[in-house]
């Protein structure tokens, strides 16, 4: 009976981790998607992958803004041109899967641009959606 009860809890376990390993590569996949879209300056295909929700939250410098379409409507503010968006790179220092619904990001993003280079930090929280990754929460300085 005992060996039949450890087999079961290793097998969970495994099952668990190996769950936990492929939603981290997915978040992964979909970070290099956002970079790809963000330097072909397709901000709405950047933006796909922020939950479409009054509810989302964006913190940067000036503060936090409430919402996708705001947020949406921020990025096209600040960075109206591709030559503005420069070329995008995300380096994560640490993906930590939080539950099954949940990973915490923290990494360093970088914009090279003609008119010099930019960079800061991000903390994002991601949240399995009806069956998708979205940020629900963005932390960038």
């Amino acid at each position: 009976m005992k060996s039949l009860l450890l087999a079961i809890l290793s097998f969970m376990g495994s099952a668990c981790f190996s769950q936990s390993k492929n939603d981290i590569s997915e978040v992964s996949d979909i970070m290099k998607k956002q970079e790809a879209a963000w330097n072909k300056a397709d901000i709405e295909g950047f933006m796909a992958y922020y939950w479409k929700s009054d509810s989302l939250k964006f913190i940067g410098s000036k503060g936090i803004t409430y919402g996708w379409q705001k947020t949406l409507d921020n990025y096209k503010k600040n960075y109206p041109t591709p030559e503005a968006m420069g070329v995008l790179t995300f380096e994560n220092n640490t993906i930590e899967q939080l539950s099954v619904a949940k990973i915490f990001v923290i990494g360093k993003w970088n914009l090279k641009r003609k008119a010099g280079d930019v960079g800061g930090s991000y903390t994002l929280l991601w949240k399995k959606i009806n069956g998708k990754w979205v940020i629900v929460v963005d932390h960038t300085s």
